[in-house]
């Protein structure tokens, strides 16, 4: 588990046959389960400033690559007695959103990101999201896309900086989310619009 707050932006060394190398302050040992823009993946080895992790063949078709070539957000896993901050992450991807919209608005920049629709009913407005393994707070839920406001530390501090219009990041809706919708989903199965509204309505009933 995760908690979607980044540690440290760590350098990529070097991606060759499915094995990524990073330069970190941190150092992790064989085994470690560790987070790289939102992924969770397991070190397999290391040097004296370096560490290296692989990724399966289903992982590189699943992710943005294109964001593993400087540097990534890195997030140790945690553990036991660990101060949670952000929200609870499995380092599971879901899916590729993309940005399609940046508005600078002076003290904060608006983000539009889109997803595929399948997706788009685990997004709760003012709900918790990961953006490439960054814990974010949803803004607003639109039709097939939803924004997030960025304060300018985290778009200094983070890949944010770099993204431009049509940008591809991991995304991983929320786990609370996703088990509440198809809870009740499941008492609705004839019915196929079941908003987040209704959710809010027969969780008033009991």
């Amino acid at each position: 588990m995760f908690t979607g707050l980044i540690r440290e932006m760590a350098q990529v060394v070097s991606f060759k046959n499915n094995f990524l190398t990073l330069k970190a302050e941190y150092t992790p040992k064989i085994g470690d389960s560790i987070a790289i823009n939102g992924a969770c993946l397991t070190v397999v080895r290391f040097s004296s400033d370096t560490f290296t992790v692989e990724l399966s063949p289903e992982s590189t078709k699943i992710l943005a690559m294109e964001n593993y070539v400087s540097k990534v957000h890195m997030e140790p896993a945690m553990m036991m007695g660990d101060r949670f901050e952000g929200h609870i992450v499995q380092g599971h991807v879901d899916c590729l959103g993309t940005v399609t919209a940046i508005k600078n608005n002076g003290n904060s920049t608006d983000f539009f990101i889109s997803l595929p629709s399948e997706y788009s009913r685990y997004i709760i407005p003012k709900g918790s999201i990961t953006i490439d393994g960054v814990s974010l707070t949803v803004n607003e839920v639109l039709k097939d896309s939803f924004r997030l406001t960025i304060i300018p530390h985290t778009v200094d501090n983070t890949l944010f900086k770099t993204y431009k219009v049509g940008s591809k990041v991991n995304l991983e809706t929320d786990m609370f989310a996703r088990y509440v919708y198809n809870m009740f989903k499941k008492d609705n199965a004839k019915d196929d619009s079941l908003s987040w509204d209704s959710v809010d309505k027969i969780m008033a009933t009991y």
